[in-house]
Order: structure tokens, then sequence, then C-alpha cells
């Protein structure tokens, strides 16, 4: 087996995908590994906020993006801040599928382990459609270590309408 030096640690920026972010900064953390904390906006999000502006182009503005890269750093500081000075860290935010995004990003990035909370903010919604997590395990170009998040009270009438 080779030595993990790169992780990547996708996030729809829910509390339940922190569990997995959590995880892979742990677990770098302890290996003095990498960590690339990756937000995929999917194109019906940016859609979204294109049409509130008025804009209907396709591409994301610059605008946009820098936005989300705020909503990621603030996600990381408010939920990681006792780990975030202990290992090497990177933020990635990109527009596109969440599934294919996240392959690609491993495949490019050369990453030597994906570690993704089986749970995120799609709710219902992954009875129609799938997990992500799932999509992600079966088309992975590296190993992928799913995180089952123990749901905070508040959470776990969400959690067992899902599961």
């Amino acid at each position: 087996m080779e030595k993990i030096q790169k992780i990547l640690a996708p996030t729809d920026l829910s509390e339940l995908s922190a569990a997995g972010v959590r995880y892979a900064l742990g677990l770098a953390r302890a290996l003095g590994a990498e960590v690339t904390v990756y937000h995929v906006v999917t194109y019906e999000d940016m859609r979204r906020y294109n049409q509130q502006l008025g804009d209907f182009r396709i591409a994301p503005g610059d605008h946009f993006l820098a936005g989300h890269r705020a909503v990621l750093t603030r996600f990381l500081k408010e939920n990681f801040s006792d780990l975030l000075p202990t290992v090497e860290l990177q933020e990635k935010v990109e527009v596109g599928t969440p599934d294919k995004s996240i392959n690609e990003e491993a495949k490019v990035a050369g990453s030597d382990l994906i570690v993704i909370s089986t749970h995120g903010r799609t709710g219902l919604n992954h009875l129609l459609f799938g997990s992500v997590t799932e999509k992600v395990v079966r088309h992975a170009p590296c190993p992928v270590l799913s995180i089952h998040p123990e749901p905070k009270e508040k959470n776990k009438a969400e959690v067992a309408a899902v599961a």
C-alpha cells in the first residue's frame, strides 16, 4: 500500500457533510498528508443565482465563485478551527456535477484517497436520484472512505426520514 499524501474531502457545506471533512482533516494530521476541501456548486444553483441578477450566461462570473469560496472558508473556520492549524489545506470551489467533478478532481490532482460523508443536504432526493457518495464510489480513480455522520439531536428526525 502506498503512503497517503493527498486527501480530497468533498463537502456540500451541510452539517452532515462536515463529518467527512472532519475525518479527512484528522487523518491528514495523523499521516502528515495534505487535504483539499472541495465544494462543487451545481449548474442549477449557478443558473438560479444568475437569473436573480438578470444575467442569463451559462458560465459563472468571478463574483459568483468568489462568494462560494468565502462561504467555504467560513464553513471551515466555524467547524474545524481546532484542526486547521495542524494540516496543510487547500480550498477549491468549482461549478459542475458533484459526483463527476469530485472524481475528475481526484484524478487530476493525483489524490490518494477521497474521504466523503455518506449524507449531505440532498435529503429525500437521494431516494430518487441516488447519492453523490454512491456515484463517487462507483467511478473513483482512487480509494474512497465513506463516513457515516453521527446526527445531533436536531438532525435525528431528518436522518431517519432519509434512511
